[in-house]
């Protein structure tokens, strides 16, 4: 797990705008930093160490004939299986993944990419014919920013070492609209800054005299065809069960410590019961956040399903005393966008407690309701995409008139037949999973830790995701198969417990202990360059009437002060 950089053309001073990116990024990896410099390429990496913890695996990772330099972020699982295929065609000097993803791709080129079951964006320059080729996972685990302009190709982990290079931080309005008026984050392949650009998830690219082109590899409606054979219940159990053993297993490859994040929920306790199945996993420690407001603390179904599994658990507590809202600045620096609120700051507490004990892997139960239906909103003929409130979250009259003809409402493809199928895809590619990837990539890496997410590994989520609605929901049961697997280790409590959507008190936080943090943040707007996108009279009288009781939602007033921080940054 790493950051990567690089600037390609003619780009003044760009060694020192490398080495400039690279402190940025530094925290991403902190144990090496390295480059390659050449008169049409500079390339950077910031290496944290989880495979081979040799020097012989630092990057840029050049190839044996010397043409191929890589710079590579993430982790490719099944390394050990490539590995394999490719001894006959490369000769191996390192045991780290980084060297087999660089062997696939001067043995296979683009057609590697079938074969990786990984999380990663990689970028590997051709030094002989001056070519970039660069590459993102089927789900966008790993970021890969970059711009675009003339003759000048800038790519990074991170958008602030894209501000760093010299790139003007200029807000991308429509996007910002979108966000205030229906809580869209952009489309896959935008960003909310100006000609500041993603590579869209399961696609590659390719920059070649000057040009480039984006093109998609991964073709999730056609692999779910190949699973859509109906099958009986019980064959779909066992197959999605030995699936999800080998997913969990695959993630147990690392040359240091591991550990797992848990919730009270259903996903993550059944992560704990399947690892604690793992020869070897049984007492490796545990992680969860609590704020001491039984209205939200899930510590009391952590702490039942600990009494099963005996695992050591680390109970880490975020509170509303002085150090808050630092806590909440310093995660708006880390994302560089709009992020989720202050459950995000809760969950990041756990990484900077897992980097103090040395703990450098962290699993999580990310990905399963959007797999097997599991948001209540899969049971409704309506396109929410945000549970838990009774009301709107979004306030379109704070805005001006002027600002708000520039949001545009989201719409996103169907590809399937079924309603509900079409909402996961969404929900996959679209909204829940890529702002929850993003949220959590950064927080994981602002402590110099590895999130791993067993749950997203390509095969099961196509293989859950082709199953009958029949298995996804029983009546008003959601999940109802993976419920089934889990009940031969949990407890019925636990195994059907309804789904609770991961919450802090931060309506309460905001409208007390913060209140006066929330008011100096609407004075910077008010004085900021964007102030022509708010009406003040409006959101000074929804501010009053939040204070005063109306806290059905709190998003609204997260949205104004998230953005506070980020243009004064």
């Amino acid at each position: 797990m790493c950051g990567i950089v690089g600037l390609l053309g003619n780009i003044e001073d760009g060694e020192i705008l490398l080495d400039k990116m690279l402190v940025s990024q530094h925290h991403r990896g902190p144990d090496f930093t390295g480059k390659f410099i050449s008169d049409s390429a500079k390339l950077g990496h910031n290496r944290l160490s989880i495979l081979d913890l040799s020097e012989n695996a630092n990057q840029p990772f050049i190839s044996n004939c010397k043409r191929y330099i890589l710079v590579f972020n993430g982790e490719i699982y099944n390394y050990l299986e490539i590995k394999e295929e490719l001894l006959n065609h490369y000769n191996f000097k390192t045991n780290s993944d980084t060297e087999v993803l660089l062997a696939s791709f001067i043995v296979w080129k683009k057609d590697c990419l079938q074969k990786l079951n990984g999380m990663f964006s990689f970028a590997i320059y051709d030094t002989e014919k001056e070519t970039l080729f660069a590459a993102r996972d089927r789900f966008g685990v790993k970021p890969f920013y970059y711009f675009k302009k003339e003759e000048k190709f800038i790519f990074s982990s991170e958008i602030k070492a894209l501000f760093i290079s010299g790139i003007v931080k200029k807000a991308n309005e429509k996007v910002w609209a979108s966000y205030f008026a229906y809580g869209s984050y952009g489309l896959p392949n935008e960003t909310f800054w100006k000609d500041i650009q993603q590579l869209p998830a399961g696609h590659y690219l390719e920059y070649k005299n000057k040009n480039l082109q984006v093109f998609k590899w991964y073709f999730f409606e056609n692999e779910i065809k190949k699973h859509q054979q109906k099958k009986s219940f019980n064959v779909v159990k066992e197959e999605y069960k030995t699936l999800l053993k080998d997913s969990i297993k695959l993630r147990f490859r690392a040359d240091v410590t591991i550990g797992f994040n848990i919730s009270g929920g259903l996903d993550s306790s059944t992560l704990l019961a399947l690892v604690n199945k793992i020869e070897g996993k049984e007492k490796i420690k545990a992680y969860t956040f609590y704020t001491n407001d039984k209205r939200y603390d899930e510590l009391p179904w952590v702490e039942e399903m600990i009494s099963l599994t005996k695992n050591p658990l680390e109970k880490i507590i975020l509170e509303a005393d002085i150090n808050l809202k630092d806590k909440i600045e310093n995660i708006a620096h880390m994302q560089d966008e709009p992020y989720g609120g202050i459950p995000t700051v809760a969950y990041s507490e756990i990484f900077k407690k897992a980097r103090k004990d040395n703990v450098l892997v962290l699993l999580d139960g990310q990905g399963m309701d959007e797999q097997w239906a599991g948001y209540d909103y899969y049971l409704k003929n309506n396109n929410a995409t945000i549970q838990g409130t009774k009301s709107s979250p979004f306030r379109k009259n704070a805005l001006t008139k002027e600002f708000l003809q520039k949001a545009v409402k989201p719409k996103y493809p169907e590809p399937f037949k079924d309603a509900v199928l079409n909402k996961q895809y969404r929900d996959l590619f679209y909204t829940k999973i890529p702002r929850a990837l993003r949220f959590n990539d950064r927080i994981s890496m602002g402590y110099s830790t590895e999130l791993r997410e067993p749950f997203l590994d390509f095969r099961l989520v196509e293989y859950a995701f082709a199953q009958p609605l029949e298995y996804k929901i029983n009546k008003t049961t959601q999940k109802y198969l993976l419920r089934e697997i889990v009940s031969e280790y949990l407890s019925d409590s636990i195994t059907y417990a309804p789904k609770r959507p991961l919450q802090t008190p931060q309506r309460e936080w905001l409208g007390e202990e913060l209140f006066n943090d929330v008011e100096n943040y609407i004075e910077q707007l008010k004085d900021s360059k964007v102030s022509n996108w708010f009406n003040f009279t409006e959101l000074d009288k929804l501010l009053k009437e939040y204070k005063q009781g109306d806290k059905d939602s709190s998003f609204y007033i997260w949205q104004w002060i998230n953005l506070a921080m980020l243009v004064n940054n």
